[in-house]
């Protein structure tokens, strides 16, 4: 007979069995459960600390903008690893090994690169300006932003922009749900449902009471940890195979595997080209940097713009960096696959290569137990970090934006922020409500979401940041076109196959660009104070 303890099936001993039998079985099952408490308690003393946080920070909090974006003070280092953390999410940790686990290092690299250059971009481009503009014109959301940008006294602009970050966000935050729920599910044999509850629970607790100081603070504390994730998993990792000679040795042989060019298929065990046009969609996952609000409300947040220079050098770095280790940690896992010290993984179980590693690190003794505690919450904080950041963008959308701004209706400032609190916990609940199937696709919800947002925003905030003849009909026109045009694509053109089959944020981004530049030149020009705001802004 046997019984399941922590997803691992221990026998029971028999009448009829030896004692040996009986005494190693024993021994199995207490160095597992030993080996498990103590990842339970590393893990519980990370949430511990995030909750505390939460606490401190809700003592700060005495008006809407400072839940919102902290009273713009955040520091550089802060600013850096928080806007990098909510931005990396469990793609960093599961996502990006998974891949290269499993193809090779065509998509991952591909996709890694236009992550980099998107993330130096934003930053070089758009952290600066942002920043400067919102603080000239008072507003502390990304919808507010838009709708004084362009003199929308109506807030159509307000409206538009808060409904689409309510429907790209909420499933977005529930993947980050489905994900925790599924890392306990998998490590400890918990109930799907509770594991979920449980990971939403921790994260609504310190975002409604922290806000964005909290928020921020807590991602650069999860910055920190999905660092030290990374790095012992690939120095656990190469050792146990032998070196890194004995990794490279273990793929060489796989054709197309370590090609640019080239994308391995392990069905098949062969390579098929990686063309340019599928070089370039992947290189586009860069352009969804431009529109996404966590991001950006982080470039709005910082204490002063002279030090964003500092912080771009310190997020390009580490992006950089941390993307790097991540895919090697999945050419290291298919080479422990191949030593057979992991089992071989396939289709989307290759995203738990890291959890894998982890297991294997755990049965070495209590401090490497401890240490692959670290390591697992450094994949609970990669999604926290975003979930809880998403969180405080839809709260911002509709207790601010569509209430106050659209709605008219005028808060004291206890109001607000209560009405604030209270609309975290409504989104976490329809997103809690969406997660509940352990098998929805986390990757294609995210893959999507960063689609909409992207082509949604980020041409509006490039224009409005860089053209002074954009205007509030081409914003609403591109900022309309983008989040239609990601649908159209992904569910109807892309279909097609062919040349149409390539990630949707491309051709909808680039739409939406040219409607709103054709419709801002075929219509009114902006009026004259604008105008004044804009070379004002960019005369510093």
């Amino acid at each position: 007979m046997k019984i399941k303890i922590f997803n691992h099936e221990i026998c029971v001993c028999a009448l009829l069995a030896t004692n040996s039998i009986c005494a190693k079985s024993s021994a199995e099952m207490e160095k597992i459960m030993t080996s498990q408490i103590y990842i339970i308690l590393a893990i519980i003393a990370y949430l511990g600390v995030m909750i505390y946080i939460g606490i401190v920070f809700s003592k700060k909090n005495t008006q809407a903008a400072e839940f919102y974006l902290g009273g713009r003070k955040l520091g550089p280092l802060v600013t850096a690893m928080s806007a990098e953390a909510s931005d990396m999410s469990s793609y960093l940790l599961m996502g990006l090994p998974g891949l290269a686990y499993i193809s090779g290092l065509a998509e991952v690299g591909w996709t890694a690169i236009g992550l980099a250059i998107g993330t130096y971009l934003n930053w070089l481009l758009v952290s600066k300006r942002i920043r400067r503009y919102s603080s000239r014109i008072g507003s502390f959301t990304i919808p507010e932003f838009f709708s004084k940008r362009y003199g929308d006294d109506k807030h159509y602009l307000t409206c538009i922009a808060a409904l689409i970050i309510v429907v790209f966000f909420v499933p977005y935050t529930a993947s980050g749900f489905a994900a925790c729920g599924k890392l306990f599910s998998t490590l400890f044999g918990m109930n799907y449902i509770v594991a979920m509850l449980l990971s939403a629970a921790v994260i609504v607790i310190y975002c409604t009471l922290g806000g964005f100081l909290a928020v921020s603070t807590t991602d650069l504390i999860q910055s920190f940890t999905m660092s030290i994730a990374l790095l012992i998993v690939v120095g656990f990792g190469a050792v146990t195979t032998g070196g890194f000679d004995n990794v490279l040795n273990s793929v060489k042989a796989l054709p197309g595997y370590l090609s640019l060019v080239q994308t391995y298929s392990p069905a098949a065990n062969t390579a098929s080209p990686y063309t340019p046009l599928m070089i370039a969609s992947m290189l586009a996952w860069g352009l969804g940097y431009f529109g996404m609000p966590h991001i950006l409300l982080r470039f709005m947040a910082i204490e002063d713009e002279n030090k964003l220079k500092l912080s771009r050098r310190i997020a390009s770095v580490w992006v950089v960096i941390s993307m790097a280790i991540a895919v090697l940690i999945g050419v290291i896992g298919y080479a422990l696959s191949q030593a057979g010290i992991i089992p071989v993984l396939e289709g989307s179980n290759s995203e738990t290569v890291i959890i894998q590693i982890a297991s294997v690190l755990s049965s070495y003794g209590i401090l490497p137990a401890l240490i692959a505690g670290v390591i697992l919450a450094g994949i609970l904080a990669a999604t926290m970090s975003t979930a809880d950041s998403q969180l405080l963008a839809a709260a911002s959308s509709i207790s601010q934006n569509l209430i106050q701004d659209f709605g008219k209706k005028k808060l004291d400032t206890k109001t607000s922020l209560r009405i604030a609190r209270i609309t975290v916990i409504v989104i976490s609940l329809i997103a809690v409500f969406i997660a509940q199937n352990p098998d929805s696709s986390i990757f294609g919800i995210v893959s999507f979401a960063w689609a909409g947002f992207g082509a949604a925003f980020g041409p509006v905030v490039l224009l409005a940041l860089f053209w002074r003849r954009s205007n509030k009909q081409g914003a609403l026109a591109g900022m309309i076109t983008g989040g239609i045009m990601v649908f159209i694509w992904k569910y109807g053109i892309a279909k097609l196959g062919g040349a149409f089959a390539i990630y949707e944020l491309l051709p909808a981004f680039a739409i939406a660009l040219i409607v709103n530049v054709l419709v801002s030149l075929t219509t009114k020009e902006p009026e004259d104070k604008l105008v004044r705001i804009f070379d004002e802004v960019n005369q510093k």
